[in-house]
């Protein structure tokens, strides 16, 4: 996935355990845990919100963007443009 959870990253930043962070922003452990290992699918703008006000940070600290690897293609023969 292009998007990287750099959210371990910030609380180390700050000296914050996932307990505390999970204490302000009032998540349980097993959400913040998915959303650090960068396993979430998705988040809510209020949850981001909440986290970026506890570790007093920006979305940009926690969320990058990263474009994946281009993969670079065999060139193509006779034999595999007849199976195009």
């Amino acid at each position: 996935m292009p998007i990287v959870v750099n959210l371990d990253v910030m609380m180390a930043k700050r000296k914050i355990s996932l307990n505390e962070l999970s204490e302000r922003v009032d998540l349980t452990l097993s959400n913040l845990s998915i959303l650090k290992t960068g396993k979430a699918k998705a988040i809510r703008f209020t949850t981001l919100e909440a986290i970026c006000s506890a570790l007093e940070c920006q979305p940009g600290d926690i969320l990058e963007f990263k474009e994946n690897e281009k993969k670079v293609n065999a060139p193509l023969t006779r034999t595999s443009m007849t199976n195009l």
